[in-house]
């Protein structure tokens, strides 16, 4: 079954969204749907308060331009509240265990959590000791908002997701794991393409292997060659010092003209942003018509809307 022929339920059976290893294509099929419903609301100007008088705090403990406001407006225009909670705003940060903090928001009536964080232990303890939901706006491990967003991208370019080839190139980082996870689950073949030293984690990549065709590979020509997308990220992650020898490493995973010659002749460039053009990207490809990286913004905004939605409250 492909995105394209899926009858939605108006329901998923989870509470959380901490990674997308137990979420089913069914799942996944789901919050497409509901975001193209949303997307087409929002452009319609008609109101869609799926989650009025429902509260949801945001805990960041890494910033982010497109996270805080997709989500802040995001619960606006569900007819919601929003809190924002920065490391300097809360205790979490200053010695107050995950446990004690789940139960004081518990007990303040929140109905759902994003943070957006460092480690995944993090979330996935929020969510055993919380009576909320729970999202995962960012982990070094796993980003799933963001691939739910590329492959919602993808399907609005192309119709249809299975047999759909993306090739994401340079380091193997949480965006690689959760494009594998996403991509995998929904008929998609996914092209990891990174150096030897920076490809992403091994058990990650089996466990994306078990639900469809993920290759990792240290050859540009072998992942671009006949690919619908093609992806990249940031060489540094935020929180990451410039290593000079990462970078060297990185540089010949540009995603350039002559990479994107090697791809399909209508193949679009993606990136989750912010870039550095002229590192990962060059200017000439991620300011092309070919690129969709706004398109794919804006889609973090009603991707999110749904993931609130089947997570949060009752349609």
């Amino acid at each position: 079954m492909d995105v394209s022929s899926y009858k939605p339920k108006g329901r998923i059976e989870h509470k959380h969204l901490l990674n997308l290893l137990d979420y089913s294509p069914a799942d996944i099929y789901e919050i497409l749907h509901l975001s193209e419903s949303l997307k087409t609301a929002f452009h319609k100007g008609k109101k869609h308060e799926f989650l009025k008088g429902k509260t949801l705090a945001m805990i960041f403990s890494k910033s982010s331009t497109r996270t805080r406001v997709s989500f802040e407006m995001g619960m606006h225009q569900l007819g919601g509240h929003s809190l924002f909670l920065s490391s300097n705003d809360i205790q979490l940060g200053r010695g107050e265990t995950i446990h004690d903090t789940a139960c004081v928001l518990s007990h303040y009536g929140i109905d759902g959590i994003m943070i957006r964080t460092f480690k995944q232990s993090d979330v996935e303890d929020l969510a055993r000791y919380g009576t909320f939901s729970v999202i995962n706006g960012l982990t070094d491990d796993f980003h799933p908002c963001q691939a739910l967003a590329d492959i919602f991208t993808v399907y609005e370019k192309y119709g249809k997701l299975n047999g759909i080839k993306l090739a994401y190139f340079g380091d193997g980082n949480n965006m690689a794991h959760s494009l594998m996870l996403a991509g995998a689950k929904t008929g998609m073949e996914v092209c990891i393409c990174s150096p030897e030293g920076f490809q992403p984690n091994p058990d990650i990549t089996a466990a994306a292997q078990k639900f469809g065709k993920v290759t990792v590979t240290d050859s540009v020509e072998e992942a671009a060659t006949g690919a619908d997308v093609l992806y990249t990220d940031v060489f540094f992650s935020m929180g990451q010092a410039k290593d000079p020898k990462k970078e060297k490493a990185l540089m010949p995973y540009q995603v350039n003209v002559d990479v994107m010659a090697m791809a399909k002749k209508d193949a679009v460039f993606m990136h989750c942003l912010p870039a550095h053009r002229g590192e990962e990207v060059t200017a000439d490809v991620i300011d092309s018509e070919r690129s969709v990286i706004f398109q794919e913004a804006e889609n973090r905004l009603h991707v999110q809307k749904a993931i609130m939605c089947l997570l949060m409250g009752k349609r």
